[in-house]
């Protein structure tokens, strides 16, 4: 790129950057920084059947649009291009190429044969990426002045970004609208105060998502930014199917609505209870009348109490037992019990899950070993043992040291080795002279009596 504050200036086009082999501008085709990115798999394929001259250029977030090379400009994915506008040229990125392309029209719903294609001109030059990287600077004031302007003016919508045409001549004002706005007078002020042409898109809650990006309660970047080009209606009998509690808080995205995930799993949820009888029927049995609480729909099986209004000691009954029950009701027989015959034994099957909270148990230093400056005392206190206690502590200089201990001066031969060649230790002089002072004050006494 020419300079670093031009790079700087299309972070919200991606990852920029300069060729050093050609020295083109091109943008690095990651994942992470572009948003509604598609996976070509069918890059090392071609069918002849396919036009090739079509190619999906993305512009700011997630709008994109397909023009024709008519040029035959050899292109690949992450070339910048200047393209077609009306009025002037913009400029945009190139995010697939080959028969993939179809097949992404075919997907968002557009004809190959009867879309109305604009024309692709050039790679960028020095000139046209300089030109741009101003354009893009534009859109937060842009923005930010045009939110003051529909303020003053009291109008009930808020405009949620700005896209400014790469030749500065157009910017595209997106908004947000529970109601019908008359905006003309809005128009004609934005178009005095930024002297370009004003075009106003509304769009929904969900598409300003997308737009603007977030990270979901899963962790996960937002489908509508990630990959999701279709918004299907999500409403509360999409949560009753799978059996999850209502709750807004928990169930609404970003946007405010709910979430887009919860038809995910639908059809598998309504394919599994086809055959499930309703679960508001009650069940009547010799013991009384059985109340539904809950449902487990893959393992399927419904839980039943005598209390219509407690959860506690719930009954496992299996779907076909739940059938034969209803089945003896609509002739006007009780059954004996909830669990008979062949369903005996299943109340005793199936158990309940065991949730365990691991939450600060563990520590960041229990595999450290303890560092303890008195080991004694702390074998000791914990009940441990230690060899040091009893062969005796060392001094510095690594010699016995018997402070504090009661002075032993028996010898004993500690060799109960017969088959060992090691000399008995011969004991120290101070200890014989030890013993002959102690024999002779023992025969001074004993003369001493006697003279008494």
């Amino acid at each position: 790129m020419p300079d670093n504050k031009t790079t700087e200036m299309l972070y919200t086009r991606g990852c920029c950057y300069k060729r050093q082999s050609t020295g083109e501008a091109t943008c690095h085709q990651v994942e992470s920084c572009q948003k509604l990115a598609t996976f070509d798999w069918l890059a090392d394929m071609h069918n002849a059947a396919l036009p090739v001259d079509i190619v999906e250029v993305r512009f700011k977030n997630t709008r994109k649009a397909y023009f024709k090379n008519v040029n035959a400009v050899p292109l690949q994915k992450g070339d910048i291009v200047a393209v077609e506008a009306s009025p002037g040229h913009d400029i945009g990125i190139v995010s697939l190429t080959g028969d993939i392309v179809t097949l992404q029209m075919a997907r968002n719903g557009l004809a190959a044969d009867k879309y109305e294609y604009k024309k692709i001109y050039r790679k960028v030059k020095g000139g046209d990426v300089e030109k741009w990287s101003e354009a893009i600077a534009l859109e937060h004031r842009f923005m930010i002045k045009s939110r003051q302007i529909a303020a003053a003016l009291k109008l009930k919508m808020k405009i949620g970004d700005v896209e400014v045409q790469g030749d500065k001549t157009k910017a595209i004002f997106y908004y947000i609208a529970d109601e019908r706005v008359d905006f003309r007078e809005l128009i004609k002020v934005m178009a005095d105060e930024f002297h370009v042409r004003i075009e106003m898109r509304q769009i929904g809650v969900r598409q300003e998502a997308g737009r603007i990006g977030g990270i979901g309660t899963c962790g996960r970047e937002l489908c509508c930014a990630q990959w999701q080009c279709s918004f299907a209606s999500v409403s509360t009998s999409t949560a009753r199917y799978q059996d999850i509690a209502i709750n807004q808080q928990k169930l609404g995205g970003q946007c405010g609505k709910l979430k887009c995930c919860l038809n995910y799993e639908l059809s598998c949820y309504v394919d599994a209870q086809k055959d499930f009888p309703p679960a508001l029927n009650t069940l009547e049995v010799a013991e009384g009348t059985a109340f539904h609480h809950k449902t487990d729909i893959f393992k399927r099986i419904m839980w039943y109490n005598f209390d219509k209004n407690s959860v506690e000691n719930l009954i496992a009954v299996p779907i076909d037992r739940v059938k034969e029950i209803l089945e003896q009701n609509k002739k006007g027989v009780k059954s004996e019990a909830l669990l008979s015959g062949n369903y005996v034994q299943v109340k005793n099957l199936i158990e309940e899950p065991e949730f365990m909270s691991a939450a600060g148990e563990d520590s960041i230093t229990r595999f450290d070993k303890p560092h303890h400056r008195n080991g004694q005392q702390h074998g000791q206190k914990h009940g441990k043992h230690h060899p040091q206690s009893e062969a005796g502590a060392k001094d510095k200089h690594g010699k016995p040291n018997n402070a504090g201990q009661p002075k032993q001066n028996h010898n004993h031969n500690h060799n109960h080795n017969p088959n060992s060649n090691a000399k008995p230790a011969k004991p120290a002089k101070n200890v014989q002279a030890t013993n002959q002072q102690g024999d002779k004050k023992q025969g001074d006494k004993k003369q001493g009596d006697k003279k008494q």
